[in-house]
């Protein structure tokens, strides 16, 4: 597992994130209190900063595998899974809550923490 398996991996879980928001994004957009027409698309940032963040946790994903000694894939996997649901979930129901979001703003962001440490987990396992 190197750098090159870190960025893979981040990749795999932004282009998900894409798909995700992509099918979910009138939803996300109305819990959020956003209009499409509001939205600068022209924007890049966001974007850039998305993957930077992807390929952080990934770069930490890949350090806590190494640490806890876990090279399956099925261990991997799990280990990705527990990690969105259990320590990304909480922080990110946290701020919607405090913020008084509508819960589908929870379980939008919140189903592509689960599933994008996943997919993280397990690519840095097969890489």
């Amino acid at each position: 597992m190197g750098a090159f398996s870190v960025v893979i991996a981040a990749v795999l879980a932004w282009v998900f994130g894409a798909l995700w928001y992509g099918v979910l994004g009138k939803a996300w957009l109305a819990a959020e209190g956003l209009k499409a027409e509001n939205i600068d698309r022209s924007n890049k940032t966001p974007f850039l900063i998305s993957f930077v963040c992807v390929l952080l946790v990934a770069g930490m994903m890949r350090h806590i595998l190494a640490m806890s000694g876990i090279d399956t894939i099925g261990t991997s996997a799990l280990t990705g899974f527990g990690l969105g649901l259990f320590i990304a979930t909480p922080w990110i129901v946290t701020n919607a809550v405090f913020a008084q979001k509508p819960r589908a703003v929870s379980l939008i962001n919140g189903g592509y923490a689960v599933i994008g440490c996943t997919i993280i987990a397990t690519a840095l396992a097969i890489i």
